[in-house]
């Protein structure tokens, strides 16, 4: 099934609105802002139990200059079995002076799924990004672990046109075992999170991050500055939850709310 997803921001007296939105099944959009927040919070919800064969999803987010808006997830992505296979491709536009959040909640690749996402963010002058992404290993609870046939996630950041960032997270368990060196050593849960915000002091805000990493129990973790002056988080963990509410933290620390 073919779904497509349509997010444009304006904004009206310094507060960011939901200008434009459509979407087919099984896609919904709800505005979960405060009455007074000055930047637009929205969940993306799903009327599917999850992603399934044959499925396309087309998704568009489109953050007009000066706006910000904060995307988030009802609930974990969960990607079925398949045959011949699914992917998701997620293109967004961060205007000048402009804000974008996004951390889902983690995707889970069952069995036998076959997966690929394509993100593509272009950032304006002036702009910031917090992106975070987590991967699982199957539905561990159940004994199924990295028995997927195929995922993969490709994300690529350009600022200004020019190319910053790009990560490809691929995962075939039957042609290289998750658990070998190199790999995820005997962790079943990866977590990214990418953050540029060239207002902020991004040397601070890496110890502060590494702090917070430093004090989670039962993960590997690291901070890096990318050449273009932004954050990369990296973490191996045993759980998506956990992962997920320390992406969270992070997100505090940026302090969207404080700045507009």
């Amino acid at each position: 099934m073919y779904s497509e997803l349509q997010i444009n921001t304006a904004a009206r007296n310094s507060r960011t609105y939901l200008q434009h939105c459509y979407f087919t099944r099984p896609f919904k959009v709800a505005d979960i802002s405060g009455q007074h927040a000055p930047a637009l919070h929205l969940t993306l919800m799903s009327a599917s139990p999850g992603i399934l064969d044959g499925d396309e999803y087309d998704m568009n987010v489109n953050v007009a200059a000066g706006t910000s808006l904060h995307l988030y997830t009802q609930s974990y992505q969960r990607i079925f079995q398949m045959k011949s296979g699914a992917k998701q491709s997620f293109s967004v536009q961060v205007g000048a002076g402009s804000s974008f959040f996004y951390l889902p909640h983690p995707s889970v690749p069952h069995e036998n799924a076959v997966f690929t996402a394509v993100n593509k963010i272009r950032m304006e002058k002036d702009s910031r990004l917090l992106w975070g992404e987590i991967i699982t290993c199957g539905r561990k609870l159940s004994g199924e672990i990295f028995r997927c046939r195929h995922f993969q996630s490709t994300t690529e950041v350009r600022y200004e046109g020019r190319l910053v960032f790009k990560d490809v997270t691929l995962l075939e368990p039957a042609q290289i075992p998750a658990g070998e060196m190199g790999q995820w050593e005997g962790y079943t849960h990866q977590a990214s999170l990418y953050w540029q915000d060239l207002s902020a002091d991004m040397e601070e805000m890496a110890a502060t991050v590494y702090d917070l990493l430093s004090a989670e129990a039962g993960i590997r973790g690291g901070v890096s500055r990318t050449a273009a002056g932004a954050l990369l988080v990296r973490v191996l963990g045993q759980g998506g939850e956990q992962l997920y509410q320390l992406f969270k933290k992070i997100a505090l620390l940026a302090g969207e709310e404080r700045r507009l």
